[in-house]
């Protein structure tokens, strides 16, 4: 639609929200803004609201708010702030608009784009890193100096974007999240897989029998036509794999049939691997992912591996923060549901691990995680309010592991005592011997007790340095 001078709705001022609303106002709309708390929006409640010709809604607000449901109602247009940024994509001097190679999934998004944004660079590309969790895609896509854009998106952005065509676009897996937003995991599913609509060229995880399945239904033309897989084994034709600790593609060169081409080694990846060097299977996974799509770009595998290893993860992802004697203090923050717990404990030995755990649970369960991972467990520290979904599933399938609750009344202290008890469980030798891991992978949000994940691993990471006087 044409945007200047149309009557456009701001709904939410978070980040996104904001640089929509400043975007839409360089462009000419008559810009108003709704957000239920910040005081500087034009209306706070949704009786306020008066009728516009387009809605711009923050990833925050369901489909059910009654803001976007009377404008769904009303026949207006509901968009993300992806969607209006797909919009507003300028030329680039006659090359035409940066092609987009975009993430999502639920773990993995931040680590494989950030992974992908290494490699383009490596290539010599202008690439801007944008989306979900940084920069808002709305702020970059009138600069026509880039040359490409690494995009993260969650499956909120996602449902309200339509017309986004990805060069490449890739699903790194699907487990239970956000079902409170999307109603079931059918429909949450289903949303991720909107980044393949349009696509050019469909990623996939083939290991992941969910994603596997989906892009079937889901792609529309695209490389391959079945799309593109990676496997932590070795690959079949149209796609990428591991063979002998090498990352090798039978993708992307139509000649390559019986000799794949080699990308990378899985020990380039030392930057992003635990305390013990080797990185994690799903750490693999995101590199295999942030390759296809470069590759789908048509970068040179020697600037895969150059990417690869010159990539630093990002703060709260597996990240080891102190070491006090044979105990290493891993920072896994990041892991906020029972999917990225899962694949944190499984990068490291059986029975090595103190878990620290717990938060706002969101109604989750937990008894698959804990089977899954009772062996790589020696004791568990609780933190968090949601306790009896824990409490549960620990009875259940791990009767044999001590655990410890922190009394969570004392919020401001919760983290330094959790980490001191663990590292008592971790150094009591009635428990076991050997090098052990004190790992916070909470497998729940954080904002029962701490301002958001980042919060909470800086604690976790402060009481544990707190700790390396008294080695």
């Amino acid at each position: 639609m044409r945007l200047a001078g149309a009557q456009v709705l701001v709904a939410g001022l978070g980040r996104s929200g904001r640089a929509a609303a400043a975007v839409l106002t360089e462009v000419g709309a008559r810009v108003t803004t709704y957000d239920d708390t910040a005081e500087d929006a034009d209306w706070q409640r949704p009786d306020q609201v008066r009728p516009v010709g387009l809605v711009v809604t923050s990833p925050g607000l369901r489909p059910d708010h009654p803001v976007l449901a009377a404008a769904t109602a009303a026949g207006v247009p509901v968009v993300s702030e992806v969607e209006l940024a797909w919009w507003l994509r300028s030329d680039r001097h006659g090359a035409g608009p940066a092609p987009w190679l975009a993430v999502t999934g639920t773990n993995g998004k931040t680590t494989t784009v950030g992974m992908l944004a290494s490699i383009l660079a490596a290539a010599g590309k202008n690439v801007a890193e944008v989306g979900n969790v940084g920069t808002p895609v709305v702020e970059v896509v009138r600069d026509p100096s880039l040359d490409v854009l690494a995009v993260e998106l969650s499956s909120f952005q996602l449902h309200f974007t339509t017309s986004m065509a990805v060069q490449a676009g890739a699903v790194l897996n699907i487990a239970a999240d956000h079902l409170d937003w999307h109603g079931s995991l059918e429909a949450y599913a289903a949303d991720k897989a909107r980044i393949w609509r349009r696509a050019q060229t469909a990623v996939y995880n083939a290991d992941d029998p969910t994603t596997a399945s989906l892009v079937g239904q889901s792609a529309g033309p695209c490389h391959y036509d079945g799309g593109v897989g990676f496997t932590l084994g070795p690959p079949g034709l149209g796609q990428l794999g591991v063979v002998d600790g090498t990352l090798v593609d039978r993708a992307f060169d139509p000649e390559v049939v019986v000799s794949p081409v080699e990308l990378a080694q899985v020990t380039d990846l030392v930057a992003a691997a635990g305390p013990e060097g080797v990185p994690a299977p799903h750490v693999v996974a995101d590199a295999l992912a942030a390759a296809a799509l470069a590759r789908a770009h048509g970068v040179a595998p020697e600037h895969v591996r150059a990417g690869l290893v010159a990539f630093t993860p990002g703060e709260h992802r597996i990240a080891t923060v102190a070491q006090v004697g044979d105990v290493s203090f891993v920072d896994d923050s990041k892991a906020t549901n029972a999917h990225a717990a899962a694949a944190s404990l499984g990068g490291f030995a059986p029975r090595s691990v103190v878990w620290v755990a717990g938060g706002l649970a969101k109604g989750a369960t937990f008894d698959d995680l804990v089977a899954a991972r009772a062996d790589r467990v020696r004791a568990v520290v609780l933190i968090g309010t949601d306790r009896e979904p824990w409490r549960d599933a620990l009875a259940r399938h791990a009767p044999q592991v001590p655990v410890i609750e922190v009394d969570d009344s004392q919020t401001g202290t919760v983290m330094s005592r959790a980490v001191e008890q663990a590292y008592r469980l971790a150094t009591d030798p009635a428990l076991g011997s050997g090098p052990v891991v004190v790992l916070l992978a909470p497998a729940a949000a954080s904002m029962d007790q701490f301002a958001s994940y980042a919060d909470r691993g800086d604690r976790f990471a402060e009481a544990a340095r707190a700790l390396a006087p008294a080695s």
